[in-house]
């Protein structure tokens, strides 16, 4: 089985698999946040080099106070656990998105697991935190007119690889598969330059139920897709 380079998700359905078992959406992102780390490992075993995942993005912010707030405070805790399950596993781990937008005390945990990480040679295992796809083009455009204006720059110079290193990703690979778990079926303003020519994998299993066996059967579809010409492999 031909096994994706970089594997991409949306990590939806949290709050809704909790509500069906009577608990609150917190509970929910918890216990998504626990399925993260099963996944890395699997994922690593599987051969996959990187993993990125949308952790929060910049419309999650509009979610009740007391969401965001226990968000904030499962990810400050994700951060400790991040560190140890790099050191274990030799992930390199780092955090896309606007970090401006975070606490102080958050971004600090942030560059001390990248600082921690960036020698590992295991998964390369990327986070999505306060990020937009829009937002994120917008960052690296004002950048990339300031190197204009300083003169760093000339606009003949521009062309899509030179806009690709003003991103957040760049150095790494645009993503061979997008998998959103929990039935929606759409981008949500996630990785939206870096997914031109990514094959799309939609399933119903909400994210904490999402296994190494739903993995794999993404990898099986995706395998099914025809990467040069489009749509699915003839017989």
């Amino acid at each position: 089985m031909n096994i994706p380079q970089h594997v991409a998700i949306i990590l939806d359905g949290n709050g809704r698999w909790a509500k069906r078992r009577g608990m609150p959406r917190n509970y929910g992102h918890a216990q998504g946040s626990k399925n993260v780390e099963r996944i890395c490992e699997d994922a690593y075993k599987m051969g996959i080099k990187y993993l990125t995942v949308y952790a929060f993005s910049t419309e999650n912010w509009s979610r009740p106070k007391s969401e965001v707030d226990a968000l904030m405070t499962l990810l400050r805790n994700y951060m400790k656990t991040c560190l140890k399950t790099a050191e274990k596993n030799r992930m390199k781990v780092r955090v896309i998105g606007d970090k401006s937008g975070l606490d102080e005390d958050i971004r600090t945990r942030i560059a001390e697991l990248e600082e921690a990480s960036k020698n590992n040679d295991g998964l390369n295992f990327t986070i999505a935190i306060n990020y937009g796809s829009r937002d994120e083009m917008v960052r690296a455009m004002r950048r990339m007119a300031a190197d204009v204006k300083e003169g760093r720059l000339a606009p003949e110079e521009i062309t899509e690889e030179v806009f690709g290193g003003y991103l957040d990703t760049e150095g790494i690979p645009d993503p061979d598969l997008l998998i959103r778990t929990s039935g929606e079926l759409r981008l949500s303003n996630y990785l939206l330059w870096q997914l031109a020519y990514t094959e799309f994998y939609f399933t119903d299993v909400p994210w904490p139920d999402f296994t190494k066996e739903e993995l794999e059967k993404a990898i099986r579809q995706y395998n099914e897709r025809d990467r040069r010409y489009g749509g699915v492999k003839e017989e």
